[in-house]
């Protein structure tokens, strides 16, 4: 209620001033127009000076009044007025929220790597009173703190921590930047790192080292893979090595799955091979082959005289002939 009465008593006092100031213009204009140029010219600007002292704040602006050179207060939101040449408001301040981007130089890491940061910072004045009391351009001020602390954030951390602890890296600036403009009546509600530059010839070292990274996790993944696969194909050995039927059942489901790839000739062996059979290798398995192929040792040779032949003499008795002549005839025909 106290403010509502408050505002109405503004309200009456700025229509007062508003009514007096036109009156006196009105009346410099009359005597103007009665041909006394420099009366009316006065009676002009006393009026244009009473009409200059009306102000109206929105409502999220606050007028800092200094009476005769000493701070009284602040004014708004809404209409006031300011006794001219009395009071003076010397700067607006927005309570809403500033968004200031800010950034470093290239600075140097912990590291000794050289590196430009982009951040934004978001502000906002809570204490007008501080603000216009203890800092001269407390915008400025505040915008040179968020600078100097990056650097020295900079200086402390390698470049890896810049870059993958970003979140980490703005909370800490916001800390360190609202404790230094705490005295000034604003408070940093936070600070993010929009982009960490490096050099060039930096970024194509990082690329490849990036490159071999992930070739190396590429083999180990396959190299794994080998493993895990020679792994199973001996369990299923010894699977097939207790139960004799799971290799011909295995068998059989091969020769099915190869029917529906559309092979339209299929060689099916007559007789599966059994589990724990190993097929001889190479020209010695054939048959006719001497036995140290199966590894069975080879009999010596006895050593035969030319003089003697162990081969029988066939007889030549003419039936025998006869029989073969009649056996070509009918091969001829």
């Amino acid at each position: 209620m106290l403010k509502g009465i408050g505002a109405l008593s503004a309200l009456f006092l700025s229509l007062v001033v508003i009514i007096v100031g036109i009156l006196i213009t009105a009346i410099g204009i009359l005597v103007f127009s009665v041909r006394d140029f420099t009366f009316g010219i006065l009676v002009i600007v006393i009026g244009a000076i009473f009409l200059r002292g009306f102000h109206i704040a929105k409502e999220w602006e606050r007028f800092p009044i200094l009476r005769l050179g000493r701070y009284i207060g602040l004014l708004g939101p809404g209409q006031f007025y300011l006794t001219p040449f009395i009071e003076t408001s010397p700067i607006k301040i927005d309570l809403r929220i500033i968004t200031m981007p800010f950034r470093s130089e290239q600075t140097l890491t912990r590291d000794n790597v050289p590196v430009t940061v982009d951040a934004v910072m978001y502000c906002k004045p809570v204490d007008p009173e501080k603000c216009i009391l203890n800092v001269q351009e407390f915008l400025m001020a505040t915008n040179w703190a968020a600078q100097t602390t990056l650097r020295e954030v900079i200086g402390k951390n390698e470049l890896d921590t810049m870059l993958a602890q970003r979140d980490t890296i703005g909370v800490h600036l916001r800390e360190i930047i609202d404790l230094k403009t705490e005295h000034w009546g604003v408070a940093v509600t936070s600070v993010e790192v929009k982009d960490v530059m490096i050099p060039a010839a930096l970024q194509d070292a990082m690329a490849r080292n990036a490159q071999a990274e992930r070739e190396r996790r590429a083999r180990v993944t396959l190299a794994t893979a080998e493993v895990e696969a020679a792994q199973k194909m001996v369990e299923a050995a010894k699977t097939y090595e207790q139960v004799a039927h799971g290799l011909e059942l295995r068998w059989m489901n091969m020769l099915y799955e190869m029917g529906f790839k559309g092979m339209t000739i299929m060689l099916v062996p007559s007789k599966i091979p059994e589990v724990g059979y190993v097929a001889p290798v190479g020209l010695m398995s054939m048959p006719g082959a001497p036995a140290a192929s199966q590894g069975q040792p080879t009999p010596p040779k006895e050593e035969q005289s030319p003089s003697t032949s162990t081969t029988p003499i066939e007889s030549k008795s003419p039936e025998k002939q006869e029989e073969k002549e009649k056996r070509r005839h009918l091969h001829f025909l």
